[in-house]
């Protein structure tokens, strides 16, 4: 039995939701630590006597971490593998957290901040191809997409919980309760995630035939596990050159210029937004409850664009949503007059921004091999980084220099926009991500 065609065909089991209710759940902390430094940033700019482009360094000072986190580690994870990338991601992140929690200073905090960006950077790489690698065909857009729901209901609900403990304990407190989560996630992949099956197969370490007969066992298919020798063909499709050969190149290009693209303009949205509102005349309370609904939104976007994925391509989804959600972040912030509209447009712009981060998360596994889809989506998560880096930082910048938050919306929108003009260089391509799902013959 190959575990690996037996996972993809068959319906899938309750231990494997779990691994991807867990998943989403690491995910989850990741939005979390988002709105961590957005809704502290008020407070942590008085506290340091902060200027806009120097908050927007410490606002960006994760972002890097994650960026340099991904490009290393995403490779490393497809050598020792996705499961103890992620364990060790995990270490690394709490203690960022809890030393975040410490800082006396803007420049100690960006130092921690970075660390912690590290961490989640590694956990990103491992969580998002044990995800995919563990859902069936039929489910995989699908399940993709609860992990990057995730994001947002770790954004949601953290952000309700911040609101309480930032008034209540102080900015240091929103870092601690962090630090707190991840402590449990350690625990939780250490009880019951299982490492990556294909990794096991392509690596073929000693024990990996006791690993994948528990494996198998696990998810309900008890016969004996087949390792095969790896291909030639297999093996020379890893490590960082990889990317680059004639095979991988083209998806490659495209895959990094749409992450920075979409990073670009998440990251603007949910860094800024509580900022930005406060600017137009909305109070402290009232920005913050704007900046809920996008994460609100985010979480219903993320599970829409993988209900899309059953019946289209996973490009052609990202595509139109990318157009949706270009038009939306342009207008949002001509509608803060009107509460009830800012608050309906927020849910949508949330909506449709993190349903295309969503897209990425699906479709870039689904464009390279099994060998090659840590390095590939730890490249593309590390390069958006860079997009989310420079957007806190050029916006802080922008406000610096006297630009009105109605503009700045209005030039992310067109940014955003460049998204689906460059997911047309990818037509063509044959990979998993082009093509339409079959509609018949796979359980659930």
């Amino acid at each position: 039995m190959d575990l690996r065609e037996r996972i993809d065909t068959s319906r899938m089991s309750p231990y494997q939701w779990l691994i991807v209710a867990i998943c989403t759940f690491l995910n989850a902390l990741d939005g979390y630590d988002v709105l961590a430094i957005a809704f502290s940033s008020n407070q942590v700019s008085e506290e340091f006597g902060l200027s806009g482009t120097a908050l927007g360094l410490v606002m960006s000072a994760a972002l890097l971490g994650m960026a340099i986190g991904a490009l290393i580690l995403g490779p490393v994870a497809d050598r020792i593998g996705r499961r103890n990338m992620t364990l060790i991601a995990l270490v690394v992140n709490c203690a960022g957290l809890f030393l975040s929690a410490t800082a006396n200073s803007a420049t100690e905090l960006g130092i921690w901040r970075v660390v912690t960006g590290l961490g989640i950077g590694g956990i990103l790489v491992g969580t998002n191809v044990i995800c995919a690698e563990y859902a069936s065909l039929k489910r995989r857009g699908l399940v993709i997409s609860i992990y990057t729901a995730g994001y947002g209901v770790g954004a949601a609900f953290g952000g309700m919980i911040m609101v309480s403990l930032i008034s209540s304990f102080g900015w240091r407190s929103v870092f601690v309760f962090g630090g707190a989560l991840t402590i449990v996630a350690i625990i939780l992949v250490l009880a019951l995630v299982p490492e990556s099956a294909a990794y096991l197969y392509n690596r073929q370490p000693a024990n990996a035939q006791r690993r994948l007969d528990a494996i198998a066992r696990r998810l309900g298919h008890p016969g004996p596990v087949v390792i095969a020798p790896v291909p030639a063909s297999a093996k020379a499709d890893t490590g960082i050159p990889a990317l680059f050969s004639r095979r991988n190149r083209r998806v490659t290009v495209v895959v990094w210029a749409t992450f920075f693209i979409i990073m670009f303009g998440f990251y603007f949205v949910n860094s800024w937004t509580p900022r930005l509102m406060n600017e137009t005349g909305l109070d402290d309370t009232m920005s913050l409850i704007v900046t809920v609904a996008l994460t609100l939104g985010g979480a219903i976007g993320s599970v829409t664009f993988g209900l899309f994925t059953g019946r289209w391509s996973t490009r052609e989804v990202l595509t139109a949503f990318s157009v949706v959600a270009a038009i939306l972040m342009a207008i949002f912030i001509f509608t803060a007059q009107w509460i009830a509209l800012v608050l309906v447009v927020g849910v949508l712009v949330g909506m449709f921004i993190n349903g295309c981060i969503a897209g990425l998360y699906v479709l870039t596994p689904q464009s390279y091999s099994s060998t090659l889809r840590s390095t590939g989506s730890g490249w593309g998560i590390g390069i958006g980084r860079f997009g989310a880096i420079i957007a806190p930082t050029a916006t802080g910048a922008l406000l610096d220099n006297g630009w009105s938050p109605q503009a700045i919306y209005v030039l992310v929108g067109a940014i955003i926009l460049l998204a689906a003009v460059v997911l047309l260089g990818m037509r063509g391509v044959d990979v998993e991500a082009n093509r339409r799902p079959v509609r018949a013959g796979v359980g659930v």
